[in-house]
C-alpha cells in the first residue's frame, strides 16, 4: 500500500504542483508565460494519450512490472526536469515523467484489487483514493509553501528522494504478478486514441492562446474527431481492443465513471480561481496562500481512510450521493464568496469541499473497481485514471475559460488577466466560474441519487 501510494500521490500531484509556479519559471528561464504553461499541458496531454496503452499493458504483461518501470521513469523524470538546460530539454524531461505516471496511474487500482482480499479492498481502494484526490488537489498550497522558501526546481526534485524509497519498497514488498493475458495488443487502437489525445487537448491549449477560430487549431479538431471515430470504429471490430467498450455497458461502471469525472472537473474549477481569490484579490502571500489551500486536501487525508472501512460495512451509494451533496453546499459558499467575507468562513468552506471529497472518493473508487471481472482490472483502473485526467484537463480549461469571459463581459472589453485597479471584474468573473462549476457539481448529484435509489430497490 505505501510503495504504489507514494508514486500514486507524486504522479497526480505533478499535474497541478507546477501551476503556481509558472510566473517563477517564466522569468527565470526568459520565456513567455504561454510557452511556460506548456510544462503543465504536455504532461496532461501525454498521460491521456498513454494511460489506456498501459493499463492494457498491465494485463498483458503484468500490472506490478509495469508499475515498477513506471516508477523509475517517473523519479529520472522528476530529476531531470529540475535542470535548467531550457524550455525544450525540460519539455523532453516532464514528457518521460508524465510516460513514468501513465504507467503508475494506469496500474495502481488493478494492483490494489487484485491483492487485497474483498472484506479489505474498500479500505484500500478508499486509501489509494484519497492519495489520488489528494495529490489532485494540494499541488497550489504545496507548491506555493516550497516556492516560499525553495528554487522552483524543488517541485520537481522533491520528488526524487521519496521515488527511490517508493522503488526500493516495491522491489522488496510488492508480491510476484499473478495474473497475464496471451491476447496480442491493439496497437491501431491504441495509436488512434493517441493521437485523438494529442490533437484534441494541443488544441484546447493553443485554442485559448490565438483563438478557436484559427485554421490550425481547426484542422486539429478536425484531425482529433477523425481519429476518434476510427477509434470508436477499431474497438467495437477487434477481437481484444485496448478500450474495452463493453465495460460500459455495465450501468454502474458508467455512473460512477462518469461522476467521477465530473467532480474532477469541479475540483479543478477551485484549483483554478481560488489562488486567484487568495493572492490577488485578498493580497494573501502566496506560502499563507498555500496553508489555506492545504485545509482541502489534509481534511480529505484524514477522512478518506476512515470513509473506505466504514463503506464495507454501510453501504457504497449511500457515502458517494452524501459527499456529492456536501461537494455542492460548498460551491454555494463559493459563489457567494466576496472581498469582505472572512477569511475564516472561506476556509470553511475549503474544508468543507475537503469533507464531501473524501466521503465521495474512497466509496466511489470502490464501486467503480469492484463492478469488473478480475481480467479487465487493469483496463478499468486505466480508464478511471483517465476519468480523473480527463477532468482536471477540462477543468482547467472550462475554468479559465469562463473566468476570464465573464470578467471581459463585465469589463466591457477582453480581459485575460487579473486587473489589480477593478477586482470587481474578477468577483464577478468567479461567481460565474462556481456558478458553473455548482451545475456540474449538481448534475453528477442528481446521476448518483438516482443511482442510490434504484441500489436501494
Amino acid at each position: 500500500m505505501v510503495a504504489v501510494s507514494l508514486f500514486t500521490f507524486m504522479s497526480t500531484l505533478d499535474a497541478s504542483i507546477v501551476n503556481i509556479a509558472l510566473p517563477v519559471m517564466s522569468k527565470d528561464m526568459k520565456i513567455p508565460m504561454n510557452q511556460a504553461e506548456w510544462v503543465v499541458s504536455i504532461y496532461l496531454i501525454v498521460i491521456c494519450a498513454l494511460l489506456l496503452l498501459f493499463g492494457k499493458l498491465g494485463d498483458n504483461h503484468g500490472k506490478i512490472r509495469i508499475f515498477q518501470i513506471g516508477a523509475f521513469l517517473f523519479t529520472l523524470g522528476s530529476l531531470l526536469c529540475g535542470f535548467n538546460f531550457g524550455l525544450v530539454p525540460l519539455l523532453a524531461a516532464r514528457a518521460l515523467q508524465a510516460v513514468g505516471a501513465a504507467m503508475t496511474m494506469a496500474t495502481n487500482n488493478g494492483i490494489i484489487t487484485e491483492i487485497f482480499p474483498m472484506n479489505e479492498r474498500g479500505r484500500a481502494l478508499g486509501t489509494i483514493g484519497s492519495f489520488v484526490a489528494l495529490g489532485a488537489i494540494a499541488g497550489p498550497g504545496l507548491g506555493g509553501i516550497i516556492l516560499a522558501h525553495l528554487d522552483w526546481a524543488y517541485i520537481f526534485w522533491i520528488n526524487v528522494p521519496i521515488g527511490i524509497i517508493g522503488i526500493i519498497l516495491g522491489a522488496r514488498i510488492l508480491p510476484k504478478d499473478v495474473t497475464f493475458s496471451k491476447a496480442k495488443i491493439d496497437r491501431a487502437g491504441a495509436a488512434t486514441f493517441a493521437v485523438t489525445m494529442v490533437t484534441l487537448f494541443t488544441g484546447v491549449f493553443l485554442g485559448q492562446e490565438i483563438g478557436f477560430s484559427q485554421w490550425s487549431i481547426l484542422t486539429l479538431f478536425a484531425i482529433a474527431i477523425i481519429s476518434f471515430i476510427a477509434f470508436i470504429y477499431l474497438e467495437l471490430h477487434v477481437e481484444v481492443p485496448v478500450l474495452s467498450l463493453h465495460l460500459f455497458k455495465n450501468l454502474g461502471f458508467s455512473i460512477n465513471i462518469f461522476c467521477a469525472l465530473l467532480i474532477f472537473i469541479t475540483n479543478f474549477f477551485f484549483n483554478v480561481v481560488s489562488p486567484f481569490y487568495l493572492e490577488n484579490a485578498r493580497n494573501m502571500p502566496a506560502n499563507y496562500a498555500g496553508y489555506a489551500l492545504m485545509i482541502m486536501p489534509l481534511v480529505q487525508g484524514i477522512v478518506a481512510p476512515i470513509i473506505g472501512a466504514w463503506s464495507d460495512k454501510i453501504g457504497r451509494h449511500l457515502l458517494t450521493f452524501s459527499g456529492l451533496i456536501l461537494i455542492s453546499v460548498s460551491q454555494i459558499g463559493y459563489m457567494i464568496t466576496t472581498l469582505q467575507t472572512p477569511l475564516w468562513l472561506f476556509m470553511f468552506f475549503i474544508g468543507l469541499v475537503g469533507l464531501g471529497n473524501g466521503v465521495f472518493m474512497a466509496p466511489n473508487n470502490t464501486l467503480i473497481m469492484s463492478s469488473v471481472s478480475t481480467k479487465d482490472l487493469g483496463v478499468a483502473g486505466s480508464i478511471n485514471a483517465l476519468a480523473r485526467e480527463l477532468g482536471m484537463v477540462i477543468g482547467i480549461s472550462t475554468a479559465t475559460s469562463v473566468l476570464f469571459a465573464a470578467m471581459s463581459h463585465t469589463a466591457g472589453h477582453k480581459v485575460t488577466t487579473y486587473i489589480p485597479a477593478h477586482p470587481e471584474y474578477f468577483i464577478s468573473g468567479m461567481h460565474v466560474a462556481f456558478l458553473v462549476s455548482l451545475c456540474i457539481c449538481l448534475f453528477a448529484t442528481v446521476v448518483s441519487g438516482f443511482n442510490f435509489i434504484n441500489h436501494r430497490k
